[in-house]
């Protein structure tokens, strides 16, 4: 939800928004499943959904599910959730504890917490059967400032090239100490790109929510990353304001040693394909985004504060969840009423405005990731 000063610093270079069938047609969807999800790093959750050996959750990419672990020796590991015997799912909960062993629930095909096959039953008089040839199809996951993110590509990209844009950016914010105060799923009518745009600009922030506008001037701040896959930058507090509140005013403490610039700023990133980082002074907010299909989207947002704030009944750290859910769903609901309009045989790309740069640069994110 970005904005910038210098806009004749940043070209759209004449960049319209993108044709009808790319909000609407099953085969383009079932390329963007293939070339960007099933390719690119995503963020799968937070570390601390792992707390003991055998703590679990799923991950839902297109049609797969990927079982994310925490191991004997206090890794974390991924793997495909299905059985090498018959291919049934392994897990059907979401969440939870394995126990020191996985087992499928249909001929009780039994793995470690490493993946490996240590039991089948009735498979001692198969001849040449080697249980060490039938681990469980792994997935790379990798560990960046608190959160987990998962690549099913055969070859993935390695993570710390990858990421080596972000690497750093944002140690000030305290991350991996950070805790979870509260979680909120959203089920939105809309293609997960029209979410990343809408995101990516505050050209609609007056119209659509007036309570951030008056808290951050939708013409305030500045992009710091424009181009690649990471873009974002920061919009700046009104005099007076101390967060993005119900009430204005901070509700925790400050999330890690920042700088007095920082306290009057919120950071605003959209981390393709699947991630939003906000950065606030007292909180850090942040979204993942699961495509169901042309049309819907699974959206998990989470709220992350120091643990100070936590212990201190004397903070309210709903003062700024609330105000996040309600601007959560403002957007949800105008991405909602896009999805109708591009639906329709009327609709034509438009243009862009040079305050819509950074979701100029997401549509050729996407364009370059299908091979346009």
């Amino acid at each position: 939800m970005t904005s910038f000063l210098k806009t004749t610093d940043i070209s759209i270079d004449g960049a319209r928004t993108l044709s009808r069938e790319y909000y609407t047609s099953p085969e383009i969807f079932g390329e963007e499943l293939e070339h960007i999800f099933l390719r690119r790093w995503l963020c799968a959750g937070r570390e601390d959904r792992l707390t003991n050996p055998g703590d679990y959750f799923l991950a839902e990419v297109g049609r797969e599910s990927v079982l994310v672990l925490k191991d004997r020796d206090g890794g974390y590991r991924a793997f495909y959730n299905v059985c090498r015997h018959r291919g049934t799912r392994l897990c059907e909960e979401h969440a939870g504890n394995l126990g020191p062993n996985i087992q499928c629930p249909y001929h009780a095909w039994t793995y470690g917490l490493d993946g490996h096959l240590i039991g089948a039953p009735s498979t001692a008089d198969l001849e040449h059967f080697d249980k060490a040839e039938w681990p469980l199809f792994p997935v790379a996951v990798a560990s960046w400032e608190g959160f987990l993110f998962i690549n099913l590509a055969e070859r993935p990209e390695p993570f710390e090239e990858a990421w080596s844009t972000l690497s750093g950016r944002f140690s000030r914010f305290n991350l991996p100490n950070l805790k979870v105060a509260r979680t909120i799923d959203y089920d939105v009518k809309a293609n997960w790109k029209l979410l990343f745009q809408n995101y990516s600009e505050c050209y609609h922030c007056g119209p659509v929510h007036p309570a951030l506008s008056r808290l951050t001037p939708p013409t305030s701040g500045e992009n710091d990353l424009t181009e690649g896959p990471f873009t974002g930058g920061f919009m700046v507090m009104t005099r007076g304001a101390e967060s993005m509140t119900m009430s204005g005013k901070s509700c925790g403490v400050a999330v890690g040693d920042l700088p007095e610039e920082d306290m009057t700023r919120v950071y605003y990133y959209a981390i393709f394909p699947n991630m939003l980082l906000s950065l606030h002074p007292d909180y850090v907010m942040f979204h993942t985004l699961w495509p169901r299909g042309t049309d819907r989207t699974f959206i998990r947002c989470s709220w992350l504060f120091h643990p100070a704030t936590l212990g201190d009944p004397t903070f309210n750290p709903d003062d700024g969840v609330e105000f996040w859910d309600m601007t959560n769903r403002q957007d949800w609901h105008i991405c909602e009423q896009s999805q109708l309009g591009v639906e329709s045989r009327a609709y034509r790309p438009g243009p862009y405005s040079r305050r819509e740069s950074l979701s100029a640069q997401f549509d050729r994110e996407v364009l370059r990731s299908l091979g346009r």
